[in-house]
């Protein structure tokens, strides 16, 4: 028994030998990796062309805005709000003219292309808020509103004339427009614009105070508005200080200290004509 009891325990002292499990072999699939052209920075993935980007404006651009009937103001705006690159060579630009292109326009693109040469960053042209020649008033709402204009009649028996230092000869002219009041009548304060013809000085535009004779209205200014006379007859002429906001584009405000009284903006080159001529009146309350 005691045989039998040793043989039991030395073969429970003996660790039980597991059979060997087969090796299972992983294999892993993968997809054949993408070959990227030029060095790659690691961690950065290869970046698509971004579609969003607007086209570079051209010559062709902008004639086939013109063609399509769209107004200088929005063909300028497009030109200085996106970026392009024009032709502005003597025998493009000439064809551009041929096609109906105006100056402004090639002005603007040959402006664009001389700042990407010198790459000299310069502000956006300035766009007028108007596209008439004329005189304007800005009404309650901030719309500038078209003035409307009186006929003006000299009085030739009224001329005086005056010497300038230089020798040349100015006259007075006596101006009458008929009936007492404007049809415009506006509060104080006022904002006027107005837009001169091209190569006209803002200065050579009188602005006037009428005086009242019977039914009609009348002014005494120098023609032209060029030279305000400081001695001899005393003329009807305020005094305005014109702002550039824009080519060929001037504002100016009156005030509220500004008298109540009938005016009118008389344009350059008036009192040369006999009997004719306009004049833009308002008129202020007291």
């Amino acid at each position: 028994m005691r045989l039998l009891f040793r043989v039991l325990l030395a073969a429970l002292s003996v660790p039980a030998v597991l059979p060997a499990q087969p090796q299972q072999n992983s294999q892993h699939t993968t997809e054949a990796p993408t070959i990227l052209e030029g060095p790659q920075t690691p961690g950065t993935a290869p970046t698509q062309p971004n579609s969003s980007e607007p086209a570079l404006m051209s010559n062709d651009a902008v004639l086939r805005m013109h063609r399509a009937g769209l107004s200088d103001d929005l063909i300028l705006q497009t030109i200085a709000a996106q970026p392009g690159r024009y032709d502005t060579s003597p025998d493009a630009l000439i064809t551009l003219k041929q096609a109906g292109l105006s100056e402004q326009v090639l002005s603007a693109m040959t402006g664009k292309a001389r700042r990407q040469i010198t790459n000299v960053s310069t502000e956006p042209i300035a766009l007028s808020p108007v596209n008439e020649i004329g005189v304007y008033y800005k009404d309650g709402t901030g719309r500038w509103q078209p003035m409307e204009s009186e006929p003006v009649h000299s009085k030739s028996s009224g001329w005086l004339k005056n010497t300038l230092s230089d020798g040349i000869i100015k006259t007075d002219m006596n101006g009458m427009v008929k009936g007492p009041e404007s049809k415009l009548l506006l509060p104080r304060p006022i904002e006027f614009l107005i837009y001169t013809p091209e190569g006209v000085d803002p200065h050579e535009y009188d602005l006037l105070r009428f005086r009242l004779n019977g039914k009609d209205r009348e002014f005494r200014t120098l023609t032209g508005g060029v030279f305000h006379s400081t001695g001899g007859a005393k003329n009807d002429e305020v005094e305005f200080t014109p702002v550039k906001i824009a080519p060929r584009t001037y504002t100016f405000i009156l005030g509220r200290e500004t008298p109540g009284a009938e005016y009118g903006i008389l344009p350059p080159g008036t009192g040369n004509v006999t009997n004719g001529g306009k004049i833009y009146t308002f008129a202020i309350s007291e």
